[in-house]
């Protein structure tokens, strides 16, 4: 009997002793953001969670119901962006509350975004976004309508 309380109390110290932050993300949570007004419904989804020496914590995520101009499209807007890797301290801004807990896992598209992003970080060529989401969306809305996103 002791040693069952003895493990309990040592089970229940150790969630204790998490903080916030070490439970906060999973893969497939999908979550409300102080988004841009225009863009009141947008939702982003946790595609992908990695750990890096020199980076720390990078969150890969996807946004949709997005409202982005975007020349290129036949409605002229674009609603999604697939892979966007953010520090955990910037997305920690952004996040109001979870909208669903198990959403979806990441598709072949948000995968490829993911995989092309890997191979140019490990080059030391691309890095993760350390900026409110509402600011990335911006500033993808302007590389878009410049016609600089692939660069």
């Amino acid at each position: 009997m002791i040693k069952l309380f003895t493990l309990t109390v040592a089970a229940l110290l150790t969630l204790l002793s998490c903080t916030k932050n070490d439970m906060k993300y999973s893969v497939g949570q999908e979550w409300n953001y102080k988004t841009r007004p225009i863009e009141a419904n947008s939702t982003l989804t946790i595609l992908k969670i990695e750990e890096y020496p020199k980076t720390g914590k990078v969150i890969h995520i996807s946004i949709s119901g997005l409202k982005m101009r975007n020349p290129d499209s036949p409605s002229g807007f674009a609603e999604k962006l697939t892979h966007i890797p953010m520090s955990e301290e910037a997305l920690d801004k952004s996040v109001t509350k979870v909208y669903k807990e198990n959403s979806k896992m990441p598709d072949s598209l948000e995968m490829d975004g993911y995989s092309t992003w890997k191979k140019e970080f490990d080059k030391g060529d691309a890095g993760v976004f350390a900026i409110p989401v509402s600011e990335i969306v911006s500033v993808m809305e302007k590389l878009i309508i410049k016609g600089d996103y692939t660069k």
